[in-house]
């Protein structure tokens, strides 16, 4: 938790109606939009002047909730998008702790900027160009950071329906449906909070989880088709070229979850899924493992990325085989359990 200093600084800045951006970073998934949006309702309730805005475009199966016909998209609204930073008086950064994670258009802008900026995340290693911050690994997801940031600020009573229907959203999918090791007893108290609150569980899982497009389900049988197992390594991998994803008509968020699957085989420890990116020059990385195989030092030392111990992300410019031959090639130096 935020050092009380720290706490009362910030009640303090919001005791009085702000103009406030909230921003998660590019390619926003559950936890990111739903922590944003969960944050913006609190501030809007509380008087304040919130907005969101995302770096780019967010997936069409979070686009239920509540708030996100308001969110900013910066890449397609650039120029609204930088006069809102530029009056903004604070900034919260969500679900990633540098401004990397943003995109090189928005972390110039961000840089510039002389603004209070409050980070609220849960992955390892934070930059430091925030004035006040929240970070601990141990959580699963930001969006229980901010049930817990609410009441460190003694606003637990201001939570209701749906600012806990967007918390719940990316509690949800931050633990794999509680199934991750990050999820705890505090986890499962923070949802049944939310349950008496009135949210509807059942039907939150099905809009995220039951939703898909024929051309996702489609996507995911190819991705499935291209896996391979190497049982000696207790490794699997699978990838997505760009041509097929554009013959099967890919869109925002339909790769989501995909990695995941490859820890699904018997006796699988470590999982990579690779989607080769043309436009942006780069093969984008997933890595998913079990137990101690920590994936965030992994990423960092090979593929440019980080993340959390079992779940990280990374980036290669090589092409899309040579990328998966250097990923093999790790694999001999490695001891995998």
């Amino acid at each position: 938790m935020m050092i009380k200093e720290d706490i009362e600084a910030i009640k303090a800045l919001l005791a009085s109606p702000k103009k406030i951006v909230i921003t998660m970073h590019r390619n926003p998934d559950g936890d990111a939009m739903g922590s944003t949006l969960g944050l913006y309702h609190f501030l809007k309730q509380k008087g304040h002047q919130p907005t969101v805005i995302a770096p780019n475009e967010f997936p069409d199966f979070l686009q239920w909730l509540p708030g996100s016909e308001n969110v900013i998209v910066f890449e397609r609204e650039n120029d609204t998008a930088v006069k809102i930073l530029d009056e903004a008086e604070i900034i919260f950064t969500l679900d990633f702790n540098t401004l990397g994670r943003t995109g090189d258009s928005m972390q110039k802008v961000l840089e510039k900027l002389d603004k209070t900026y409050i980070m609220i995340d849960h992955h390892q290693k934070p930059d430091d160009y925030a004035q006040y911050i929240f970070s601990d690994t141990s959580y699963g997801s930001t969006c229980e950071m901010i049930y817990h940031f609410m009441h460190s600020l003694g606003e637990g009573n201001t939570l209701n329906k749906t600012i806990a229907t967007c918390l719940y959203t990316g509690i949800v999918t931050d633990s794999g449906s509680f199934r991750y090791p990050s999820t705890t007893g505090t986890t499962h108290r923070v949802v049944a909070d939310f349950i008496d609150l009135g949210i509807d569980n059942s039907k939150i899982h099905s809009l995220l989880f039951d939703n898909n497009s024929a051309n996702r389900i489609h996507i995911l049988a190819r991705a499935l088709q291209n896996m391979t197992v190497l049982p000696e390594h207790k490794t699997s991998y699978s990838y997505l070229s760009q041509e097929e994803l554009s013959s099967l008509g890919n869109t925002k968020g339909d790769t989501e979850g995909i990695v995941n699957y490859g820890l699904s085989i018997k006796n699988i420890m470590f999982t990579a899924f690779f989607t080769e990116n043309k436009d942006e020059g780069i093969v984008k990385i997933s890595f998913r493992s079990k137990e101690g195989f920590d994936v965030n030092q992994y990423a960092r030392e090979h593929f440019s990325g980080g993340g959390h111990i079992n779940a990280a992300g990374g980036k290669s410019t090589e092409l899309l085989e040579a990328t998966i031959q250097k990923f093999i090639a790790t694999l001999a130096n490695i001891k995998i359990d």
